[in-house]
C-alpha cells in the first residue's frame, strides 16, 4: 500500500423526505469517523441552493486506512444499511494530493 494520503469527496443527493434523518445518522457516522486513528479530518457541507445535496470532505493516511474505514463496524452499519438507501443519488472521487513543485 502507498503512504499517499487518500482525500475522498462525496456527493450526496437526499430525498427530502429524508434529510432531517440522514443529517442525525451523519452526525453519529461523523463522530465516529474522526475517532478512528488514521482519520485526518472529515466535513460535511451542505449545498446552499440545494439543502438535500450534502458533500463530505474526509481524508486519510493511506489506502489502508480508508479500506479500514469502509470496513468499520461503524460505516457498514450507519452508511451502507441506513443512510444510502436514503439518497436518490451518491457520487464518490478518491484522491490523493498532487506535488506540484
Amino acid at each position: 500500500m502507498s503512504a499517499t494520503t487518500i482525500t475522498t469527496f462525496a456527493k450526496w443527493q437526499v430525498k427530502s423526505e429524508n434529510l432531517e434523518t440522514v443529517l442525525h445518522l451523519l452526525a453519529d457516522l461523523s463522530q465516529k469517523s474522526k475517532a478512528e486513528t488514521d482519520n485526518l479530518f472529515y466535513q460535511v457541507f451542505q449545498d446552499k441552493s440545494n439543502p438535500n445535496v450534502l458533500v463530505l470532505f474526509e481524508s486519510y493516511t493511506d489506502e489502508a486506512a480508508l479500506t479500514a474505514h469502509r470496513n468499520s463496524a461503524h460505516f457498514q452499519e450507519i452508511a451502507v444499511k441506513q443512510i444510502i438507501p436514503l439518497l436518490e443519488n451518491r457520487e464518490v472521487v478518491l484522491t490523493s494530493e498532487l506535488n506540484l513543485n
